[in-house]
This record gives structure tokens, C-alpha cells and sequence, in this order.
């Protein structure tokens, strides 16, 4: 695979802008003056957080992290796999991007899985060093509901399930993302535990045994969370660009850590977004978010 080798995140922000030729469609992921989409920034973030030989895997809306996986094959990771959710395809030819992991395109791929051995696979644990998910609500914990949002035998919203989403905590690490940012998202605890983040905090977790590290990362439309060691809290790694710890805490429903200092997120570099464009012509990342 080809592609600019990434060498870490100093000096990113010197190599930022459209890319030339580029094209950015109008939509409501448009970038404005910035040069580049919400949802392409998370994608490159998400991208730098993948190591050469990992072996990754996600649910069926997982448009950004699909990208995120080719753009680090193409850059800093040629030695990494995934396999796309729902489809069972290991390391899909997305040559354009596609809406969705469980999609026919995904087929083009290197193999593909039984969906009931993807599952297999998910639930043996140490097969796969991360795991992307999400969900209706995610909490302190990096907890996750796909289940009802509100009283299990009357719900306000019910969602698609758990499926694979239960073993979140068997994978290496779990890097949890969503589309929307806002208290109703990012609640004190979520309704339903459908998605094992650090559970009631570090002695449940502890308690556990269970074989992963539990989540490591989360990236959403206006920041970057990680984890305080101890308090297994939510803690405030990086703000995007443009966005402010007060819009921040405006639209979470808990109190995450607040380092003193919080920096901004390095933005996608004119060879990242070079190579997210090659892959996504039809704009699904830069009308996403």
C-alpha cells in the first residue's frame, strides 16, 4: 500500500488545508473555511491510534472507522486488518467508501467470514486488538446501550441490539465513537449495559478478570476523551479545533477530568485527507458529520 508514512502527531498542524483538486461537496459535513469535515477529522483521529499489525474489527454503521483503517493501511499501518462488522469481509477493497459495514461492496475483500464466526471470534477474546463501538448512550465508564434508551418494558427509543457489542471488554482495547455529541448521548450511566466499558468503576472492572484493557479512546464531533488511570473517569484529551471545554461540558451529561491544560486536536494533514478523498469521491465522510 501506498502512501505519506505518518510520524506521529508533532508538526501535524503544518501540513493541514484542502487538498488540491480535492473537491468538497456542500452538505451538512461541510468544512467551511477549515478544509476538511467533522467526520474526516475523526477518521484521521482514529487512524492515528492504529498500530502497524493490529487487527481491528466494528458494527454495521461504522463508516468512519472503516475509514479510519484504510487510511492507516495506506499510511502508517500497512500491516493492519480489520474486518467490516455485519459483511465478515477482512480488509474490503473500500475504493469508494461505502454507507455501511454490512454493505454487498464490502464482499470485494480479502476474505470473508461466516458472520457467526465473527461473533466466535469476538467473544473468544485476544483475537482482536481493538474493537470500535458505540451507542445510545455511552458513560463515564465508557459503558455503551444499543439496547432502549428509558424503562426496559416501556423505553422512550429502542435500538437495534447488542450483537457483537457484549464483548467489547474481551477485545485488546475498545475505541467508542458517535456521530452526535450531547447529554443525551453522554449520560452519568447508562439505561442499559449492552457494551462493557470500565462498568461501575476500576474495583467492578477489576473484579472481572475480563482479558482486554477495556476502552481507550473516545471520539466524538467536538472532542477526543481517554481515561484517567485510577477512576477509570472519562477524561478530556483534546479539544477540536474551533470547540471550547464549556461547549464541551455544555453538551455532557456527566463531569469528565478536566486536565489544566487540553490541547487542540492536530488536524488531518493534506496527505491524510489526499488519501481519505481518493477513497470516499462520493463525499459519505464529508456529509456525515
Amino acid at each position: 500500500m501506498s502512501g505519506k508514512g505518518y510520524s506521529g502527531e508533532k508538526g501535524l498542524a503544518k501540513e493541514t488545508g484542502n487538498p488540491k483538486g480535492a473537491g468538497r461537496p456542500e452538505g451538512k459535513g461541510d468544512a467551511g473555511e477549515r478544509g476538511y469535515s467533522v467526520a474526516e477529522l475523526m477518521a484521521a483521529v482514529m487512524a492515528r491510534h492504529l498500530k502497524d499489525g493490529e487487527v481491528a474489527v466494528m458494527g454495521a454503521v461504522s463508516m468512519i472507522p472503516m475509514a479510519a483503517c484504510r487510511l492507516a493501511q495506506e499510511t502508517h499501518a500497512p500491516n493492519l486488518s480489520y474486518i467490516a462488522g455485519g459483511s465478515g469481509a477482512v480488509n474490503p477493497h473500500l475504493e469508494p467508501l461505502v454507507f455501511s459495514s454490512c454493505a454487498e461492496e464490502n464482499l470485494r475483500a480479502d476474505a470473508v467470514l461466516p458472520l457467526a464466526d465473527v461473533i466466535l471470534l469476538e467473544g473468544h477474546g485476544q483475537r482482536f486488538s481493538v474493537f470500535f463501538g458505540g451507542g445510545l448512550q455511552i458513560d463515564k465508564y465508557g459503558n455503551c446501550n444499543l439496547v432502549c434508551v428509558g424503562d426496559w418494558y416501556n423505553p422512550v427509543l429502542k435500538g437495534p441490539g447488542t450483537v457483537g457489542l457484549p464483548f467489547l471488554p474481551r477485545a485488546g482495547r475498545a475505541v467508542l465513537y458517535t456521530t452526535s455529541h450531547n447529554a443525551r448521548t453522554f449520560v452519568e450511566k447508562v439505561d442499559f449495559n449492552s457494551g462493557p466499558g470500565f462498568l461501575d468503576g476500576p474495583e467492578t472492572w477489576s473484579r472481572q478478570g475480563l482479558p482486554g484493557e477495556g476502552p481507550a479512546l473516545v471520539v466524538t464531533p467536538l472532542c477526543v476523551f481517554d481515561f484517567e488511570e485510577q477512576s477509570k473517569v472519562m477524561r478530556l484529551k483534546s479539544l477540536h479545533p474551533g470547540v471550547s471545554r464549556e461547549e464541551v461540558m455544555g453538551n455532557t451529561g456527566f463531569k469528565p477530568v478536566l486536565p489544566a491544560e487540553v490541547p487542540t486536536t492536530p488536524e488531518p494533514t493534506l496527505s491524510e485527507l489526499a488519501i481519505l478523498r481518493r477513497l470516499d469521491p462520493v463525499g459519505v465522510l464529508r456529509n456525515l458529520v
